[in-house]
């Protein structure tokens, strides 16, 4: 944009540059053509859901999957969608800002009015990002969720695109399911864009601003380490942003090569307390100064704090005499013995931040609670504790903190957040030229140069899950199906690379430093490391599957020889008894 409310805006030549970038689309989508193949009906990650989920949704799930080609492509069952009348679409960016998220307004625009010059789309002044502004509307409540529906009635929309992470597609798919049951003509398409990184399943690689947001960061955070290596006397404490999972801080870590990490997921599936926590890193402290090395960088998710069982434990207490409107400055009091025992132990600045109100969906205000000083505190008295007694012989402990979050999530957007909004932006489109609703825009094989990317669309039902919980050991509470933040895999390839590197991370002082984002040359391209171990195309391997299932139906045939079918039979029987087993142990029916 050149100009705000009217008034002109000074653009760097960067800024000027940048707008001029074309990305690039993939074959599948080149030309005015739409060629979809329609897969299998869709299910849920654990089967256990389904009923749930189908009962909660009865129009919107058990949808079959889509694929999108290119012209040549030869497959027989594939629709072609050659005439496209003009259609009103609307748009909506819901929660933060994330890098890159203009770039799918630009995609659907161009797709628009490529297909059809007289097109319309609509931009509601509601969402995270400069263009279209911020408030804090939601579409989520029956009150919400109507009035969306009255206003698409009343622009005659004939699509609604929903940007945004877990938690707004999950009010999409919603919204799907309340316009189809009212028989609304406008259809509900949802779009991954979250800084956090957390919105993935089988059918999302990736999320939009994501790869922004850990470059940035991992450069400010090579920095740090190059200062720390220079003065030789401050240890860093850098919190994250990421909400609850630690998917940025994993992933700046495998760029930056920080010290030490200590991850959300590491510490909530080990139960580690504060003191553990803070044992850990003194005694990563201590092993440093024996090899003369009293300087270092510490990298913490913002989800961290609500990771620490105790910690989780008393904010639950704290929120549940909020909601009954007892004041902040008598909640202390109020606490179980325990919990007020904690909440006295903690240095007055935590505990005033965590008696902030919770967010929407009832966890803290995690980017106010300055977890990083908490433990640098907390770890400067057990050092002198240690250096008194005589345990420690390092240099005197000095900690500097940092919340790196707002830098990074207003930065220009990496070349492959450009072209991944865009051609999300694209599939947009395609989706609702085939009629599609409550699906969400997918590309997979990301990894890939934009060439060989897969474009297709997923029901966004598919993707939900249902937790259940135990109150009592007679039941089992189960909550709403939702889309749910996907947490670092601690048995994945990219938490198996930063174990491996662990130790030489910690001593030997290997700080990388990828640079400022690059936007042309050697740099441009790189992807994040985390996407690039992964092996991640769950579209391709269902396609690939549909072809070995398409193949067999070829071989065996009515007039095979009996030697044919007693192999297929064998063959058969035994892979439908692996798979029932697999599926019958699913892990997402197990009590949280």
């Amino acid at each position: 944009m050149d100009s705000d409310y009217g008034i002109p805006r000074e653009l760097s030549d960067l800024q000027k540059l940048r707008s001029l970038y074309q990305p690039q689309l993939p074959p599948c989508l080149e030309g005015t053509t739409v060629r979809v193949e329609f897969g299998d009906t869709t299910t849920s990650l654990d089967p256990t859901d389904a009923q749930t989920i189908a009962r909660a949704f009865p129009h919107t799930f058990g949808k079959p999957l889509a694929h999108f080609f290119r012209p040549t492509a030869k497959v027989p069952a594939a629709q072609i969608i050659t005439e496209h009348p003009t259609i009103r679409v609307g748009l909506v960016f819901c929660g933060r800002q994330s890098p890159g998220g203009h770039n799918v307004i630009w995609g659907l625009h161009k797709a628009l009015k490529i297909h059809n010059p007289n097109s319309t789309l609509l931009g509601f002044l509601e969402g995270g990002y400069d263009l279209l502004g911020r408030t804090q509307d939601q579409i989520r409540t029956t009150e919400q969720v109507q009035a969306a529906l009255t206003a698409c009635n009343v622009l005659k929309l004939d699509g609604l695109v929903i940007i945004g992470g877990v938690t707004s597609n999950t009010d999409a798919a919603q919204l799907a399911e309340t316009f189809a049951e009212a028989k609304c003509p406008t259809k509900v398409v949802g779009v991954p864009v979250t800084l956090n990184g957390d919105f993935k399943n089988q059918f999302v690689e990736a999320n939009v601003g994501f790869d922004t947001i850990c470059k940035v960061n991992s450069q400010l955070i090579s920095n740090v380490c190059t200062d720390a290596l220079s003065a030789e006397k401050y240890y860093y404490f850098i919190r994250l942003m990421g909400r609850k999972a630690s998917h940025v801080a994993l992933e700046c870590t495998l760029q930056s090569h920080p010290n030490m990490v200590i991850l959300g997921e590491e510490v909530a599936a080990s139960k580690l307390t504060l003191f553990d926590i803070t044992k850990q890193i003194c005694d990563a402290i201590q092993a440093r100064a024996e090899q003369d090395k009293n300087h270092g960088v510490i990298l913490l998710p913002e989800g961290l704090i609500e990771s620490i069982p105790e910690v989780y434990a008393l904010l639950k207490e704290i929120h549940s005499l909020l909601r009954q409107n007892v004041s902040a400055d008598t909640i202390s009091s109020q606490l179980s013995p325990w919990a007020s025992a904690l909440f006295e132990f903690l240095p007055p600045f935590i505990r005033k931040q965590l008696l902030l109100h919770p967010e929407s969906d009832d966890s803290a205000q995690l980017s106010q609670i300055e977890t990083e000083k908490l433990l640098a505190h907390l770890v400067e008295d057990e050092i002198n504790k240690r250096l008194k007694a005589g345990t420690y012989n390092g240099k005197k402990f000095n900690a500097i903190c940092h919340f790196f979050g707002y830098q990074a999530r207003g930065s220009l957007p990496s070349k492959f957040d450009c072209d991944y909004a865009y051609v999300l932006g694209h599939v947009c489109y395609h989706i609702l030229a085939a009629g599609l609703n409550g699906y969400m825009a997918t590309i997979t094989n990301l990894k890939n140069p934009v060439n060989k990317w897969r474009c297709g669309a997923a029901p966004i039902t598919a993707m939900m899950t249902v937790k259940r919980w135990s109150q009592n050991p007679n039941s089992l509470a189960i909550g709403k199906p939702a889309i749910h933040p996907a947490t670092v895999d601690l048995k994945g390839k990219a938490y198996e690379l930063l174990r491996q590197n662990a130790t030489r991370f910690l001593l030997d002082d290997i700080y990388r430093n990828p640079g400022p984002l690059q936007f042309d040359g050697p740099g441009a391209d790189a992807k994040a490391v985390t996407l690039c171990v992964e092996d991640q195309d769950y579209m391709g391997r269902i396609k690939k599957l549909q072809e070995y299932l398409d193949k067999v139906c070829t071989i065996v045939k009515p007039g095979c020889s009996q030697e044919v079918l007693k192999a297929a039979l064998s063959v058969m029987a035994s892979v439908t008894e692996v798979l029932s087993v697999m599926s019958s142990s699913s892990p997402g029916a197990q009590a949280l």
